[in-house]
């Protein structure tokens, strides 16, 4: 039988480094850690638009609440300095210049299409799109376009996405988001923000929240920003909310119960006194069908076990509920 023969002392030198390696590499990403779905304190965001009126405006505010905005581009004004930040003649200028992953788009929407499209050929894997009323036909041919070069994009026509007290990536009010562990989905700007006071009232407060938009067409579905929070370890809940018109809401439901249902999820839909036929603010909001309807949503959502608000106001009572919180 062979005997156990004990390490000399070189060996346990080498051990002890070793080990040290180990737990400080261990230590270092757990620092690392970062509370977010999309967007966190790491990432390095350009504006798009950004010497134009609303990206100076909402650029501001980003690089006020404390987001690595790292420069932004205007065709024509490269080289200069906007907000104390580089302006760059391209996306690919100022990718290989800054490093930048996520772009936010204030471009007119006759070019947001094409904006879109230059951000992902740069390299560009987090595009966030806040003009509204971009040409369906342009979104038609952007939309696989950037499918192709594997970007995320969220909007058009959204409010942005938000890891409180980390990156603020679009035009929501920072204040009302407090941080913690429920996730956002929402189709609607206000109600996202509706939804974050809500849901800071009863206690709680919010990992990472994503608008996708109301346009027609838009980058990310509710269903695949539900995915997002579902698959985050830093969000424990989620606030799912949806409006009249289109499927993404019944599409995210049935998935949530395929998948068994990991998360709970408070889910709320606008429109609920929209009369047929009529467009309800968002270009998609408009009811086509049975299924199309806040009640006919209500009940899938119902079936397929979330738990539905009546009003925005409840979303926070209903989430601390199901939380087993007291309010």
């Amino acid at each position: 039988m062979k005997r156990f023969r004990s390490p000399n002392y070189m060996e346990i030198v080498s051990l002890f480094f070793c080990w040290r390696v180990v737990s400080l590499n261990f230590v270092t990403n757990l620092k690392n850690r970062s509370m977010s779905v999309l967007v966190n304190k790491n990432s390095k965001v350009i504006v798009q638009g950004f010497t134009g009126s609303e990206g100076s405006f909402h650029a501001q505010q980003m690089i006020e609440y404390g987001t690595n905005v790292v420069g932004g581009v205007t065709p024509g004004k490269g080289g200069s300095v906007h907000l104390e930040r580089p302006v760059f003649n391209s996306v690919e200028e100022a990718v290989q210049k800054t490093g930048a992953d996520v772009s936010i788009i204030f471009v007119p929407p006759a070019f947001a299409a094409d904006a879109i499209m230059e951000a992902a050929d740069a390299g560009i894997k987090v595009i966030i799109t806040i003009t509204e009323g971009i040409p369906v036909a342009d979104m038609m041919v952007a939309k696989p376009y950037i499918k192709q070069r594997g970007c995320v994009l969220i909007g058009p026509n959204c409010p942005g996405v938000i890891t409180p007290g980390e990156a603020k990536v679009g035009i929501m009010p920072g204040f009302v988001f407090k941080a913690g562990r429920i996730g956002i989905v929402s189709k609607s700007g206000t109600l996202t923000y509706e939804a974050a006071d809500q849901v800071a009232k009863a206690g709680l407060g919010v990992s990472t929240a994503i608008g996708i938009g109301g346009d027609p067409i838009i980058g990310t579905s509710t269903k695949q920003a539900v995915e997002m929070l579902m698959n985050d370890p830093e969000t424990d809940a989620i606030v799912m909310i949806g409006e009249i018109g289109g499927n993404y809401e019944a599409e995210a439901s049935k998935w949530i119960r395929e998948n068994g249902n990991k998360k709970p999820v408070v889910g709320f839909i606008a429109g609920q006194t929209a009369p047929p036929g009529r467009r309800m603010g968002h270009a998609g909001a408009i009811i086509g069908g049975a299924d199309d309807t806040a009640a006919a949503k209500i009940r899938i959502m119902r079936e397929n076990g979330i738990h539905v608000a009546e009003s925005p106001a409840e979303i926070g009572a209903v989430m601390a509920k199901v939380l087993g919180v007291n309010v």
